[in-house]
């Protein structure tokens, strides 16, 4: 199934993609995708539903994150041996583990807001994974079992926030904007080897990244199995897997960075596209647009 949410920021709702391509209404069905719904007995439950009996989603209606209540946003970092070598970065011995804050969520195509005071927003194209049942010490054969499905994320960050205002990455990581997430929650029956999955981004019709999963550090049932051991998961928690090598951190002969009237696309095989603009902080153009998207 390709789960996804709609309508007004803060306000989406549930949805599916049917067999046609079409966009249907589940708030009928379900309260939204989100903690229970994605356990492997509410995705059974929706998995049975007629798709062709839900309402359609009306033409133009605003994406929103694929996954709502989000308790949990954690990233994996330096995790493509090409992406750390680029970053001037050791390879790790052990996954990098960092939060993103849940307030840098948005949807897939909303705009992306530079920060006041920036001069390095990069871009990162990365696999979403999405926990659908609790996982506790879980060992690396049975941390599949915990997955309800993947997306498309782009970690934006504030090189400069992270790397040169001291402590950790999380300062560089959570502006507004900086965690979109979509179109889609893609359930794990349909994407039977995520270790096989084409990955790319583009700035202004550029390709700047692209990459496949297979060249991971440390792959899915690694991480989830890793993270595991430090932190429970749970029914909606969102793991951020790394970028594969071109961001704009790593452009020769100097870094290149991103700057408002700009576009991104990105996607993952199978996963969908994701399209943004980038408009500088406090625009309000930016706010009326987000009120005004359906």
């Amino acid at each position: 199934m390709r789960l996804m949410r709609h309508g007004y920021a803060g306000e989406e709702r549930p949805g599916l993609v049917d067999g046609q391509g079409r966009l249907r209404d589940l708030s009928g069905v379900v309260p939204d995708i989100a903690g229970g719904v994605l356990s492997p007995e509410g995705l059974a439950e929706l998995a049975m539903i007629d798709a062709g009996s839900l309402p359609l989603v009306p033409e133009g209606t605003r994406y929103g994150p694929c996954v709502g209540q989000v308790g949990k946003f954690i990233c994996v970092g330096l995790n493509y041996a090409d992406h750390a070598a680029e970053s001037g970065m050791e390879v790790p011995a052990e996954p990098v583990l960092f939060f993103k804050a849940t307030s840098a969520i948005c949807g897939p195509d909303d705009d992306v807001v530079i920060p006041r005071g920036s001069v390095k927003t990069d871009w990162e194209v990365e696999l979403g994974i999405v926990i659908g049942r609790e996982a506790r010490y879980v060992s690396r054969s049975d941390a599949l079992d915990h997955v309800a499905g993947y997306c498309v994320i782009n970690d934006l960050s504030e090189r400069e926030f992270q790397l040169e205002r001291g402590g950790q990455w999380v300062k560089g990581k959570s502006c507004d904007t900086f965690g979109p997430i979509g179109p889609w929650l893609v359930t794990c029956d349909e994407v039977p080897d995520p270790q096989k999955l084409d990955i790319w981004l583009e700035v202004d019709g550029v390709r700047r990244q692209n990459g496949n999963t297979r060249t991971m550090i440390f792959g899915i049932a690694e991480i989830v199995s890793y993270i595991s051991q430090f932190m429970s998961l749970q029914p909606g928690d969102v793991i951020s897997t790394g970028t594969p090598p071109g961001v704009g951190l790593g452009m020769k002969p100097e870094p290149v960075y991103l700057h408002a009237g700009q576009t991104m696309r990105l996607g993952i095989e199978g996963l969908g596209e994701q399209k943004q603009r980038t408009v500088a902080e406090g625009g309000e153009e930016l706010e009326v647009r987000m009120r005004n998207a359906v």
